[in-house]
């Protein structure tokens, strides 16, 4: 009667925790278009990263990037929104830079504004 008893509270307890699975499993794969917004939205609730641990890790990924000269690139960042700014001596530095940004934990969004320095075009500034 014991045994049994165990085994019948082992079965709910083991079907609720496949139920809550399955409903956890059909809403995520059930998002559209619509629902994409409003996950982006609800991700800059209260609770998530400071913005100003955003920017220290957008620096720190900048840096990591191999041969990336990210000394002229200036970093904002409001609600997870991260807006680069500034100049990189190449254009393929553009969109590497962005990438980085990208791959921080906290970024909903990358606003890429960096351009390519010109030669004589950035002594004259």
């Amino acid at each position: 009667m014991s045994r049994n008893g165990a085994n019948g509270v082992f079965g709910a307890v083991l079907c609720v925790a496949i139920a809550s699975c399955a409903v956890e499993a059909s809403a995520q794969t059930g998002a559209n278009a619509a629902d994409v917004s409003v996950q982006r939205v609800a991700a800059s609730t209260p609770g998530t990263r400071p913005d100003t641990s955003i920017v220290r890790d957008v620096r720190r990924a900048l840096g990591r990037v191999p041969e990336l000269d990210h000394s002229e690139i200036h970093i904002r960042v409001s609600h997870g929104v991260v807006t680069l700014t500034g100049s990189v001596p190449e254009s393929w530095q553009i969109s590497r830079a962005g990438n980085a940004a990208r791959s921080v934990l906290g970024v909903t969004a990358v606003r890429n504004r960096l351009t390519e320095k010109k030669g004589d075009a950035a002594a004259s500034e």
